[in-house]
């Protein structure tokens, strides 16, 4: 347990150049007292670890220093290439600088290690994208991900239903769900988020901005997915469901809590077993093309342009098959 400490704490020193012994105690989940003798015993091993005094010191490796990662047991090499999987860094453009990342760790493992990236691509693959969805990257993510890399700002042009809108965004970062990339960004003093396969055009200039160090990419993920895809749903129609249709509904709408509120506020089945129901949507264009796969197991009640949408459906349908 020691050992394992003591290597995790000398490559905190060597990735970050200079750390307190609060930091390290905090990264390394143990007291102050406790780095103080784990910095002792590197130094009695001859690393050169050396204490800088005053308000602005702390803990760095003299002279470039830099270990072999003979620390790594099998697990962790194996993990370590498991976390490279090719997949979304090729989406960002990517898949050189992690081949040439994951060759100098191969050249630094010791021999009894080097076939972990074998091992680790033999027994798992990564396959992103969700069934009957497009493989291929949205064509400006390379861009936006050079971008988020540089801290630089965008000027970017995006699809909001029928229109397209222009904002000036700090991008901070990239996240990839179900398939589905999206940005990240500030505009002003709000944070926003934005499908990528959504962006028409990105203009990245000279301009570049200061990052807020304690923004928490995942973390606020993790709070805002939810209310982020209720803020798409931004208009309701009301529909008549067969029970078929009731049932293929729940394949057609992509956010699992739609389908649960559809379900929870259908009125009672009338004679015929069709109920009738409110649906959340991101807009009439987007409910025409998702309730038109539920052909004759709909009905569009309201609002009046979808219904008339369906119609006009109806009787071009009804054309090509008379």
């Amino acid at each position: 347990m020691r050992a394992s400490r003591l290597i995790s704490l000398l490559l905190l020193l060597q990735a970050r150049g200079s750390m307190t012994a609060g930091e390290l105690a905090r990264e390394l989940e143990v007291s102050e007292r406790t780095v103080y003798r784990d910095v002792l015993a590197l130094s009695a091993a001859g690393v050169p670890v050396y204490a800088d005094r005053g308000r602005a010191g702390g803990y760095r490796l003299l002279g470039g220093y830099r270990t072999r990662l003979t620390g790594l047991t099998r697990d962790e090499a194996e993990a370590l290439f498991l976390a490279g999987l090719p997949g979304p860094a090729g989406d960002m453009g990517l898949a050189d600088a992690v081949a040439a990342a994951e060759l100098k760790v191969l050249a630094a493992l010791p021999p009894a290690l080097r076939d972990a990236p074998a091992r680790a691509g033999q027994r798992f693959h990564l396959d992103v994208p969700g069934w009957f969805r497009e493989t291929e990257p949205p064509p400006l993510l390379a861009e936006l991900a050079r971008a988020v890399w540089r801290d630089r700002v965008v000027q970017l042009r995006y699809r909001r239903g029928d229109r397209e809108v222009t904002r000036r965004v700090r991008p901070y970062g990239l996240v990839l769900k179900s398939g589905v990339w999206y940005l990240v960004g500030g505009v002003g003093d709000d944070t926003r988020t934005y499908r990528v396969d959504r962006v028409t055009g990105v203009e990245v200039g000279e301009e570049s901005f200061e990052r807020d160090e304690g923004f928490d990419l995942a973390g606020y993920w993790r709070e805002q997915a939810g209310s982020f895809l209720r803020t798409m749903l931004r208009a309701e129609v009301t529909v008549r469901l067969s029970p078929a249709g009731l049932r293929q509904l729940r394949h057609l709408v992509d956010a699992p809590f739609v389908y649960d509120e559809v379900v929870a506020g259908a009125d009672g089945p009338d004679r015929q077993g069709w109920v009738r129901a409110r649906l959340p949507v991101e807009s009439v264009g987007v409910a025409y093309h998702q309730l038109l796969g539920l052909g004759p197991e709909v009905e569009v009640l309201d609002p009046p342009e979808l219904r008339e949408l369906f119609a006009e459906a109806a009787d071009r349908l009804r054309a090509l098959y008379r």
